[in-house]
Formats: C-alpha cells, sequence, structure tokens
C-alpha cells in the first residue's frame, strides 16, 4: 500500500464511510484540505475540533506512516506464535528497537477484550498456569514463589480470557470468573478447592480430579485450556524467551485473541484486530513505569 491506500483502508474500516469526530462522536464533518495542512484531515461540523482517523487511538500522535502500523498489525496477525519486536523491527526496517517494541505491544493492547461486555455461556473450563522461572527446590505449580499465575476461563468450543492474577486463593478466582462468564454457565475445574466458592454461584459446577489420576469423565474436562496454556507456553518460552510481569497482560492479550480467532483467515483477523485500536491509548511511560 501507498500511504494514501492505508490511510483510505483504515478510515473505511474504521468509520465505515462516515467520518466520526473522536472528541464529541458526531457522524458529520468537513474534509479541510491546503498545501499546509496535513493528509486525512477533517473538521467536525458540531465541536469544530480538527481530527483525523488516528486520533484516539493507539496511533494517536505517532511519527510512523500509517502502512507501517497496518503491515505491522498483519505480521503480529498472521505469526501463529508471535513475533518479537526484533524480528518487527528487522523486517519493517524500523530505525530503533524501543519503537519495534511500543508498536508491538500497542497492537497486544488492541487485541484486548473487555470480557464484561461478551461473557462466556455454556460450558466453561476454568484453570490456572504459571509463567516464568522455577521456585525454590524446582517447584513449578501451585506454591511455586517465583512464577506468576494466569487465571483463565474458556467456553467449549468458543472464546478463552486470561489475566494474570496475584494468587489463585478462593475470592480472586471467584471475581475473575465472575467478570468473565455468565452465571447459568456450568463450570468445569480440577480439584482445586479455590474454585468452590464460585460454583456455588453458576448453574453447575463439575470436577475432575487430577491427584487420583481423572483427567475426563464423560463431557467432564479441562483439556481445552490445558490445550490454550500449551500454546501459549510454547510461544512465550519459544518467541518470546522471557516475559516480565509487568507486561505479561499485553501477552495473554495477543495469544487470547490468536485463539479467539483460531478459524478465522489472516485477513479477518487483521480487520478485527484493527478496529480494536479506538479509544486505547498506550504512551512509553505507562509501559515502562506500569
Amino acid at each position: 500500500m501507498t500511504e494514501k491506500q492505508a490511510r483510505t483502508y483504515l478510515e473505511d474500516l474504521l468509520w465505515k464511510g462516515v467520518p466520526t469526530c473522536p472528541h464529541c462522536g458526531h457522524r458529520k464533518a468537513t474534509k479541510v484540505d491546503g498545501d499546509s495542512t496535513r493528509d486525512g484531515l477533517y473538521a467536525c461540523s458540531k465541536c469544530r475540533k480538527p481530527f483525523t482517523v488516528t486520533v484516539n487511538t493507539i496511533m494517536h500522535r505517532s511519527k510512523l506512516p500509517i502502512k507501517t502500523w497496518l503491515m505491522a498489525f498483519y505480521m503480529v496477525c498472521s505469526s501463529k506464535k508471535g513475533i518479537s519486536a526484533l524480528q518487527l523491527q528487522r523486517q519493517l526496517g524500523i530505525g530503533s528497537y524501543r519503537t519495534a517494541w511500543m508498536l508491538v505491544n500497542k497492537i497486544r493492547k488492541a487485541m484486548e477484550v473487555n470480557p464484561e461486555f461478551c461473557k462466556l455461556f455454556g460450558y466453561i473450563e476454568a484453570d490456572e498456569t504459571y509463567v516464568g522461572g522455577k521456585g525454590k527446590g524446582g517447584k513449578r505449580g501451585r506454591g511455586s514463589n517465583k512464577k506468576t499465575p494466569i487465571a483463565g476461563v474458556l467456553e467449549r468450543n468458543g472464546n478463552v480470557f486470561c489475566k494474570p492474577v496475584k494468587s489463585v486463593d478462593a475470592e480472586t478466582l471467584k471475581s475473575f470468573v465472575l467478570q468473565c462468564v455468565d452465571t447459568r454457565s456450568v463450570l468445569l475445574t480440577d480439584e482445586w478447592p479455590s474454585y468452590n466458592k464460585v460454583g456455588k454461584m453458576m448453574g453447575g459446577h463439575k470436577v475432575v480430579n487430577h491427584g487420583r489420576g481423572e483427567y475426563v469423565r464423560g463431557n467432564i474436562s479441562t483439556n481445552w485450556i490445558e490445550s490454550f496454556w500449551s500454546l501459549l507456553k510454547k510461544g512465550i518460552g519459544g518467541i518470546f524467551h522471557h516475559v516480565s510481569v509487568k507486561h505479561l497482560a499485553l501477552y495473554c492479550n495477543e495469544f487470547s485473541f490468536r485463539w479467539n480467532h483460531r478459524n478465522d483467515t489472516d485477513g479477518e483477523c487483521f480487520d478485527d484486530a484493527l478496529r480494536g485500536v479506538v479509544g486505547k491509548r498506550v504512551t512509553y511511560q505507562s509501559l515502562v513505569c506500569g
């Protein structure tokens, strides 16, 4: 794409042919032309404020061309296990690693979905995994003091939501599950007792006892979400090698998005990720300072 084609593509995708003011939401604007006017500038007919398609998005005030943003989005969406900032820098010819690192983390932010707007329903598998170095004595799972727990819920044949949590106690898991899952659903878990409290608030709670070697009982298992954990860990271990706790939630966004679009084409994933840029502002300071 040329820069003009990239801008037009983004405008059509986000505005659907009607320029929309990011300041007041009004859907009537006048295109501003002139030799000294930047490309794609509009003036709102209601609040009179100027805007372009990148205002109030993760691209706000970015010095990178829109076509570079679009190429980066496509590369992230079409990489089945993820792509590192260093590789993105090399392939796109970006001048500094810091810029490429910011770019890929902003894309991960665009992939974020608020689970409260589309709660999971039906048979829901809930589980946790742990990311990081070995704990004291080589302990890998629950009880490790050097690993970061990630809680996840997955709808059978549907979407997944996951995020890092401070602990896997009953209150933390209850809050997470209720945020993501419709309470009429049936919760499927292993024998971890912290799920019992939220299980009583659901339409049903079924348990498989891994400690006794039970992994499937009829339709009851946590095999789907364990498959998702496997993909997440292979991506983090094989592509990124090390992920800090501070940025782990962004990686959860990326791998959840990839799972949720597993049946879509690369082009469909690309468009859906781009739609997520609106209303999300990420600064360098917010990333490094957390």
